[in-house]
């Protein structure tokens, strides 16, 4: 998976405590030795979360041009 800022993508329950998925928008995406790849994306309610790359879903149609 390959996930760039701007990306729309869907959120794990695990990280939002939320019932389902949700979707929000890649506003980082870290290198981090110790665990991998760390994302962080902002809901439409302006509630960030961030966690390994597996605990998101690309939302298919939605990559980013830039």
């Amino acid at each position: 998976m390959n996930i760039k800022v701007g990306d729309r993508v869907l959120i794990s329950p695990d990280l939002t405590m939320r019932k389902d998925w949700c979707e929000g928008t890649v506003i980082q995406v870290e290198n981090n030795p110790f665990v991998g790849i760390v994302v962080s994306a902002e809901t439409e309610d302006a509630n960030i979360f961030f966690g390994r790359a597996d605990m998101f879903k690309l939302l298919k149609g939605e990559t980013c041009l830039q």
